[in-house]
């Protein structure tokens, strides 16, 4: 009996080292291959995200069903983003722009947008290259923007609790009393083609007005004018006869 114990005892510490060893071995074989860069030919993935080695968030490339919406001071924009393409966040976290794009042709009707944003910092773009189309009227340009420097952080949180009101009227009513509360980020400057095909440096005021056009219009009539705050023309270069 004490032989057949012995002996059981045995097995049980021989049993118990190997699964030590084989514990060992799994673990050095894991921390190895963590560190090694892998190489693929092809993957296919509906999101992407890149991380810092602290978890923050810096980059994710999406289609448009898995695009994230966005987050400022930490707050997650409440919206679907059905654009694909790539978001960038910074240091801390918030979405500092990206690429997006989409098109589509259906019903007869054609759409289409592209952009590449730069944000400013806890704010929206300030600036971007942007293409838009709508039933063959097509814009293309670089744009700059003049934006506050009060954070968007306050502003998602007040539309994050506009969009849990049940009423449909009643929470359109209050997105749009948000949103016209918000402070303004006119467009101080666009280079580029309008929806008219006429090619355009277009400068504006603090309030987004335009006040000097230098065109070339698309039967190559070229133009200097300046206008007033109403947007009246003061003075062109040449007259026009």
């Amino acid at each position: 009996m004490k032989r057949r114990l012995r002996r059981e005892l045995r097995l049980l510490q021989a049993y118990s080292m190997m699964s030590v060893f084989a514990l060992l071995f799994i673990a050095a074989t894991a921390f190895t291959r963590a560190g090694a860069p892998e190489k693929f030919d092809e993957i296919t993935v509906q999101r992407l995200n890149v991380v810092d080695a602290n978890g923050t968030l810096r980059l994710v490339l999406a289609g448009k069903d898995r695009m994230h919406p966005g987050v400022i001071d930490g707050k997650t924009i409440d919206r679907r983003r059905p654009v694909a393409g790539l978001i960038f966040f910074n240091d801390e976290g918030d979405e500092v722009g990206g690429l997006t794009f989409h098109g589509e042709a259906r019903d007869g009707h054609r759409r289409a947008d592209a952009g590449i944003m730069f944000d400013q910092l806890k704010q929206d773009q300030t600036i971007g290259l942007q293409y838009t189309e709508s039933d063959g009227r097509r814009s293309a340009g670089f744009h700059v923007w003049d934006r506050s420097d009060t954070s968007l952080g306050e502003l998602v949180e007040k539309l994050n609790a506009a969009n849990k009101i049940a009423d449909q009227t009643a929470r359109d009513a209050e997105l749009a009393r948000i949103r016209a509360a918000a402070p303004p980020g006119p467009r101080r400057v666009f280079v580029g083609k309008n929806p008219d095909r006429a090619a355009v440096i277009s400068l504006a005021d603090a309030q987004g007005k335009p006040r000097l056009n230098v065109k070339v219009d698309a039967d190559g009539t070229a133009s200097i004018e300046f206008l007033d705050a109403a947007g009246k023309v003061t003075q062109r270069f040449p007259q026009r006869p």
